[in-house]
């Protein structure tokens, strides 16, 4: 006689007053390895004394026509609550965890230890304010540096243009007035400045 179901989280056990019925896995081989798996426990091996309760069928999976409810041969168990079944056991996890961590001595806790090499493995992280104001002060001297020197490359760019305007104005001045041969300025002048007038250079110039 069956005592109680066999399903994970279930509570159903026998009672003549109440309206269950129990039923053992089939003795089919190819049957009996799908309930296993429709019962989704872990290393779970059912022997001749294993019972599902009726509650995990469904109503067309029975076969009422005689005095007693009895499973039609291809039935399977499809009705489960597995949700139910984990949230117990991660409780059962919380509680025996809890029990445990009040039975532990006073010393360094896992989660400290968890903190620190998290904290070893993301260096960027700071530990307190103070650290974090210095690695600001030390950015911002870093930056006001590499504006120094991005205007020192502006100022230079800039000498370096005047120079070239200059050149080209003496360039195209001789030529223009037949100090130098016609087409001097291509060879010894950039493309971009020989093809520009002389009155272009002027105005850059007095600019």
């Amino acid at each position: 006689m069956p005592t109680n179901c066999a399903a994970a989280g279930c509570a159903a056990t026998y009672n003549k007053h109440i309206n269950i019925s129990f039923h053992r896995f089939p003795l089919d081989p190819k049957r009996r390895k799908e309930w296993v798996r429709l019962v989704r426990r872990k290393n779970f091996v059912p022997g001749k004394h294993t019972f599902l309760c009726s509650k995990h069928f469904e109503a067309s999976c029975f076969d009422l026509t005689g005095q007693t409810r009895r499973l039609k041969m291809d039935a399977v168990p499809t009705i489960f609550d597995f949700c139910t079944h984990i949230k117990s056991m991660k409780l059962k996890s919380r509680n025996l965890l809890e029990k445990n961590n009040s039975c532990t001595p006073a010393g360094p806790s896992k989660s400290n230890t968890s903190s620190q090499q998290v904290l070893l493995e993301h260096s960027y992280a700071f530990r307190n304010p103070m650290e974090a104001k210095k690695r600001i002060i030390k950015l911002e001297k870093e930056i006001a540096s590499l504006k120094r020197k991005m205007k020192t490359c502006l100022q230079k760019e800039r000498r370096a243009t005047r120079r070239w305007i200059k050149a080209t104005c003496l360039v195209k001045n001789l030529e223009a007035n037949n100090i130098i041969p016609k087409g001097t300025s291509e060879h010894i002048l950039p493309t971009a400045l020989s093809n520009l007038p002389l009155e272009n250079f002027k105005i850059l110039e007095q600019d």
